[in-house]
C-alpha cells in the first residue's frame, strides 16, 4: 500500500524524463547524424558527451541553485499542487505541479537525452549508406520523406529498446534524484526504508520493481512487431 501510494509520483516523473528524451534526443541525434562535420553537430555531441560526464546529484544541485535559489524562477523541493484523475494524483494538470516538475524531470533526463542522441546520430550515419536510401534517393523522393520515413523508422528500434530499458532504470535508480528534490516518489520511501530498516518495504520495492521490468520487456517485444514485419508472431510459421 505505501508503495502504490508513491508509485504515481515516480511514474510521472519517470514519464517525463522519457518523454523529454525523445522529444529531444531523437531530432537532435538526426540533425548530427545527417551534418557530422558541421558546428551545429559537433556542439551536439559535445553536449551530448557532457550528459556522461556530469553526476546526476550534481546536476541537481546546480539545477537548483541556479533557478531555484539564485533565479527564483522554480521551486527546488516537493511535488506542489496536485489533481486527483480516477484517484491518482497528477501535478502535470497543474501550473504549480509542472513548475514543480521541471527541474527532476530535466535532471533525470540528461544521461538519457545523451544516449538517444548517440544512438540516433550512429543509426543515421549507418542508415544514409544503405541500398534502399541510394534506391529512394534515385526515385527522387525528397531528403525530408527519406529521412522522416526510410531512415527514422530503420533506426527506430535500437532506440526503442533503449528506452525502455531506461525507462526501467529510471523508475528504479530515481532515488538520487527524489532525495535531491524532496520528490515524494518510490525512490524516497526506499531511503527512508533503509535507514529505518523497514524490510517488508524494501523487499516490497524490489518485487515492484522487478514486475515493471517484466512488463516493460513485454511491451518492447509488442513495439517490435509494429516497427519490424520481420519479428511478427504472426509471420513466424515455424
Amino acid at each position: 500500500k505505501l508503495i502504490f501510494e508513491r508509485m504515481p509520483a515516480t511514474l510521472e516523473l519517470a514519464v517525463c524524463a522519457i518523454l523529454l528524451a525523445i522529444v529531444l534526443g531523437i531530432p537532435l541525434g538526426l540533425w548530427a547524424g545527417l551534418r557530422p562535420n558541421g558546428i551545429a553537430g559537433k556542439s551536439i555531441m559535445t553536449v551530448s558527451i557532457l550528459g556522461f560526464s556530469l553526476p546526476t546529484f550534481w546536476v541537481g544541485l546546480m539545477l537548483i541553485m541556479v533557478f531555484a535559489v539564485q533565479l527564483g524562477w522554480l521551486p527546488s523541493n516537493g511535488r506542489g499542487e496536485t489533481v486527483r484523475v480516477l484517484g491518482v494524483p497528477l501535478s502535470f494538470l497543474t501550473v504549480d505541479g509542472i513548475r514543480h516538475l521541471i527541474l527532476p524531470a530535466v535532471t533525470l533526463s540528461l544521461l538519457n537525452i545523451a544516449m538517444v542522441i548517440r544512438l540516433t546520430r550512429a543509426g543515421t550515419q549507418e542508415a544514409m549508406l544503405q541500398d534502399y536510401v541510394k534506391f529512394a534517393r534515385a526515385k527522387g523522393l525528397s531528403n525530408t520523406r527519406i529521412v522522416g520515413v526510410h531512415v527514422l523508422k530503420n533506426i527506430m528500434i535500437p532506440i526503442v529498446t533503449v528506452i525502455a530499458l531506461q525507462f526501467g532504470s529510471i523508475i528504479a535508480f530515481a532515488i538520487v534524484t527524489e532525495s535531491i528534490f524532496a520528490w515524494p516518489g518510490m525512490g524516497k520511501l526506499i531511503i527512508d526504508s533503509i535507514q529505518l530498516l523497514d524490510r517488508p518495504v524494501i523487499v516490497a520495492y524490489l518485487m515492484v520493481i522487478v514486475t515493471l521490468f517484466i512488463l516493460i520487456n513485454l511491451l518492447v517485444d509488442i513495439i517490435y512487431s509494429m516497427l519490424d514485419p520481420r519479428v511478427r508472431i504472426a509471420d513466424n510459421k515455424g
